[in-house]
């Protein structure tokens, strides 16, 4: 029988009596516009702990809303905010309270933008870079948790303080020995002295910007209002995104694409001279480049 104004609520969990009071007020979660469960999770715990709940306990499977949890949890009106996760033999329970005081208050409240620019439903990972590398990164270079902060409070754009901490952040993730802040930078060391495939080098400027446009997107303007019953969502052509037949896609890069350019991107193994066939440069015709390994700065005949 449903409750009439007035009336209350009482459940009984694990032999504990808990009267929820009913009220007329139901302006924190209508009208609700969220276009994912996830979000709606945490907007209903935000609620339950207005209505004076303790104990809260969220059962999911999906590793977004464990993040959204332990960020959200000093914003939700609880003494225990718990996550039922998982399922069959990984199923495990979560204290996203206890998680959250571990981290600390920055930390925590950095959490979805490090889920996002790590990879996610909506945003790309790095190659070859999992969340335990991304991870390790992040403790080594602690320097990155307030743009991270920030940008989770309040982005309208991408300032170039932000771009060139996340930067130095995906650097490292690279290359930790790199004293390096330009990605660009890293990708010809990386490429030209480590002999990597264009598969294992960071991205380009121009990509990362468009990626963290995207990680804005998804962590400040989406996760970011998940306690608002009606958020209000920007044009994501201005985040990162594109239509392409009226399907919106990923910007990856704004540049002309290199294999647009040439056939194939040469580059030689040789320490110094390049002055014979056995160098490929040499071989092909071509000149020795800042991607080869000598450096351009050899007696290959062609240059």
């Amino acid at each position: 029988m449903p409750l009439q104004h007035g009336q209350e609520l009482v459940l009984t969990i694990d032999d504990d009596v808990v009267t929820v009071p009913c009220r007329e007020d139901t302006s924190m979660l209508q009208p609700c516009t969220h276009e994912e469960a996830d979000t709606r999770m945490i907007l209903h715990a935000a609620d339950a702990g207005h209505r004076g709940l303790r104990r809260i306990m969220i059962k999911t499977v999906d590793t977004d809303v464990v993040i959204l949890a332990i960020a959200n949890i000093q914003n939700i009106s609880c003494d225990e905010l718990w996550l039922a996760f998982g399922a069959g033999k990984h199923f495990r329970y979560i204290p996203a309270h206890a998680l959250a005081a571990s981290l600390g208050r920055e930390r925590s409240s950095a959490l979805p933008v490090f889920h996002a620019i790590t990879g996610c439903d909506t945003t790309s990972s790095f190659a070859g870079k999992g969340k335990k590398t991304a991870w390790d990164t992040w403790s080594a270079f602690p320097e990155v948790t307030d743009a991270f902060v920030e940008m989770y409070r309040n982005m309208t754009a991408v300032p170039d303080s932000f771009l060139n901490v996340i930067e130095r952040f995906v650097v490292k993730m690279y290359d930790q020995r790199s004293t390096s802040c330009s990605v660009n930078c890293t990708r010809k060391q990386l490429f030209a002295q480590k002999g990597r495939t264009l598969q294992t080098i960071p991205p380009t400027r121009d990509a990362l910007v468009q990626h963290i446009k995207r990680t804005a997107y998804q962590a400040v303007h989406v996760w970011g209002q998940c306690l608002i019953a009606d958020p209000v969502l920007p044009d994501p052509s201005s985040w990162g995104w594109a239509t392409v037949n009226g399907v919106w896609q990923p910007l990856w890069i704004t540049l002309p694409v290199a294999g647009g350019c040439c056939q194939e991107l040469l580059r030689c193994q040789c320490k110094a001279r390049c002055k014979t066939k056995l160098c490929r440069c040499v071989r092909s015709g071509i000149k020795c480049s800042a991607l080869c390994r000598c450096g351009g700065q050899c007696e290959n005949p062609t240059c």
